[in-house]
């Protein structure tokens, strides 16, 4: 397999986006849309990726730096055209050896398979090739002027003639060459056209009147789908999600309707899962075979074991782990805790930085009190124990296997194994003082409404 350069523009202000944020750093599927072209090159073999940024894109080279560390950066300090910008990865293709692929940044839905349409025909054969399509509306793209299966020019819509524009064979985003046709001719590229730029889509021309043989590869419109604007970034995402649904349905996961669950870049579902309306879930999610996902959830960055049952309204985040046939209920929200094999915490309850067993029992209303406004401390819960409703369990504070706590409790001390503790006030009976208090509550009352006649 031949060694891969992938050059990635990611040099664009994206005005159109009108954010604060870098356009390549809207997320698409929970990923920014330039961490899919990542990982579409890398899925395609890229031996070395290089990534053309502004010199203001502080942010965009640290979070991609972050997130993918083998990617080498270089700026364009002028905007000068796409010819200009691949250009800035001199240290690399100088020296590169078998391929050179350029690739254009916004495009969330580009997929490894797609990107070795090129490459494929590179190694058929061909000295470049470039990844087209044949969009609903061709206006503004880059047309292809063909001779059967050679690519003789691309023409920029700007530049283009009448009867250029009539072409329904457009440009997409990746041009690719073998190394030595890249170095030969990148510098020759020139600026005489509308914009006064250098394009890149100007070394087809170049490759013919060369000699070099130069052919295209066709991908459907939805996998290379651009994003300009907050428009394009929501059908980007829509498209995403039905492609999601469908893969989910066909690997055997049963939605109920499956227009309402939004699935991350890097969800991991298992076999007969059945997962009901209204879910959505974050990056970071993995599940095992027969969970059973309810309504309303949110679901990020955790790991669900078999035979789980989750929701409907729970909120699972931030590193928990949720072990085999556990049932987590209705408005239960789970944070950076493990929860053990069979444990069950029904309704109403908030499990942040816990360690909790097998086989417990979590009542009603219960609540690690992990953090004491500086710091955050862990509730570390055995086997087989019993929570009672209401109970706040205050952390640092450790409950021993098969330990009760009742009812309405306020935990603060460990609790051994096999103990029952009470963290209440005892409970004083005061025998028919309940009119008085009645009596006291509607003469309040009657005060109230008596202001609010005479005002």
């Amino acid at each position: 397999m031949a060694e891969l350069l992938s050059i990635i523009l990611a040099a664009g202000e994206g005005t159109r986006m009108r954010s604060a944020t870098p356009k390549l750093l809207h997320p698409v599927g929970g990923l920014p849309i330039i961490g899919h072209v990542v990982r579409a090159a890398v899925g395609a073999g890229s031996t070395q990726v290089a990534m053309i940024t502004a010199p203001e894109h502080e942010r965009l080279r640290a979070e991609v730096a972050a997130a993918f560390p083998d990617v080498q950066f270089f700026q364009q300090a002028e905007r000068r055209g796409t010819a200009h910008a691949a250009a800035m990865a001199r240290p690399l293709w100088e020296g590169a050896r078998g391929y050179v692929a350029v690739v254009y940044g916004d495009h969330p839905l580009l997929s490894g398979p797609i990107f070795k349409l090129v490459t494929d025909r590179l190694d058929a054969g061909m000295d470049a090739a470039i990844l087209g399509f044949i969009p609903a509306n061709p206006t503004g793209y880059g047309r292809f002027i063909t001779d059967g299966e050679r690519l003789l020019a691309i023409r920029e819509h700007k530049d283009a003639s009448e009867e250029e524009r009539k072409i329904g064979l457009c440009n997409a985003c990746i041009l690719a060459f073998r190394a030595d046709v890249f170095r030969e001719l990148i510098d020759r590229v020139g600026s005489n056209n509308a914009q006064n730029e250098f394009y890149v889509t100007d070394l087809v021309e170049l490759a013919n009147a060369a000699g070099h043989k130069v052919g295209y590869a066709v991908a459907p419109e939805r996998d290379v789908m651009g994003v300009n604007d907050r428009a394009q970034l929501a059908r980007a995402e829509a498209q995403f999600q039905e492609l999601r649904r469908d893969d989910f349905m066909r690997a055997g996961v049963t939605l109920k309707d499956p227009s309402t669950v939004y699935f991350s870049y890097d969800t991991e579902i298992g076999r007969d899962v059945t997962i009901f309306p209204n879910v959505v879930f974050g990056p970071g999610v993995k599940i095992g075979d027969n969970v059973e996902i309810r309504a309303f959830c949110d679901i990020e960055d955790v790991t669900i074991g078999e035979g789980a049952s989750i929701g409907p309204f729970a909120r699972i985040r931030a590193g928990a782990e949720i072990g085999p046939n556990a049932h987590l209920g209705n408005f239960v929200e789970v944070k950076k805790s493990r929860i053990g094999a069979g444990t069950k915490a029904g309704h109403l309850s908030y499990l942040g930085d816990a360690e909790i067993g097998s086989g417990v029992n979590i009542g009603a209303g219960t609540i690690t009190c992990n953090y004491d406004g500086v710091n955050k401390d862990k509730t570390i819960i055995g086997d087989d124990v019993f929570i009672g409703s209401n109970a706040s369990l205050v952390a640092p504070v450790t409950i021993g296997d098969r330990a009760y706590t009742a009812s309405g409790s306020v935990i603060t001390e460990d609790v051994p194994a096999d103990a029952v503790a009470f963290g209440r006030a005892r409970q004083e009976n005061k025998p028919g003082y309940a009119p008085k208090l009645r009596e006291q509550a509607l003469a309040k009352k009657a005060a109230k409404q008596a202001a609010k006649g005479k005002a």
